[in-house]
């Protein structure tokens, strides 16, 4: 690699913190204009090819928006690039996909057995009752042997509501849909027990409405490991 590229690349990640700390420093918020091309330009003493360079760099983690003919905004900072990155090193993994995506799944794994801790003992008897709620419709789909990958995103988004934590549900989101973006991609065959899911999440109920942090945790590993196995020993059911 030449050194001039390699110059380059130094500028143009130097620029983009340059941009990203002047949004810190505005206290500009999602949505906000950030300054003009030419602004920008005279601010940080660069050109204008390297501004726009670095405003497409930074529009691909989401963080600022280019708004063709309107300008350039304050992006919302989304997890999709770590949605999009991770879902392309498991596919990437040809010869071992299924222990790549055995290994995001130890993640959230660990993650969700601190957070149920964290809700164990805290959880409303109205928030209790929700949860219920969204487990009687698993049972109902279970009994008939449906599928119901949506209502256990729902049950797992409304489990930490209570800690008022912006970044859970988000966090939570990315694994799933990376798991359903490789799944498909994959071909891979929907769970095969309905009704074992439903039983294990009601088992996870059991344990909170019973104020128990062991065992609710050991409900929650329990769970993801049954969806561990599935995924390391590839019976998921490639078609």
């Amino acid at each position: 690699m030449s050194e001039d590229l390699v110059g380059r690349r130094r500028v143009g990640g130097q620029i983009r913190r340059e941009i990203m700390q002047l949004i810190l420093d505005r206290r500009l918020r999602p949505g906000s204009p950030l300054p003009t091309e030419s602004e920008l330009m005279d601010s940080l003493g660069v050109s204008r090819n390297s501004v726009r360079e670095a405003l497409k760099a930074l529009q691909a983690l989401d963080i600022v928006e280019i708004r063709h003919g309107y300008g350039t905004y304050v992006g919302q900072a989304s997890l999709t690039p770590l949605v999009d990155g991770l879902t392309f090193r498991t596919l990437s993994q040809v010869d071992d996909d299924t222990h790549a995506l055995g290994e995001i799944l130890q993640v959230r794994e660990v993650l969700e057995e601190g957070l149920i801790r964290r809700v164990a003992e805290t959880l409303e008897d109205t928030e209790l009752d929700g949860l219920e709620a969204i487990i009687e419709r698993m049972e109902e789909k279970g009994r008939a042997g449906e599928p119901f990958p949506e209502i256990d995103r729902e049950f797992h988004e409304a489990l930490y509501v209570s800690l008022g934590n912006e970044l859970v549900p988000q966090l939570l989101a990315a694994f799933w849909n990376v798991f359903h973006r490789v799944a498909g991609v994959r071909g891979w065959a929907r769970d095969p027990a309905p009704a074992v899911t439903a039983r294990r999440h009601r088992e996870i109920l059991t344990a909170l409405r019973a104020r128990d942090v062991t065992h609710a945790q050991r409900a929650m590993a329990d769970h993801f490991r049954g969806i561990e196995a599935r995924a390391w020993q590839g019976t998921l059911g490639v078609k």
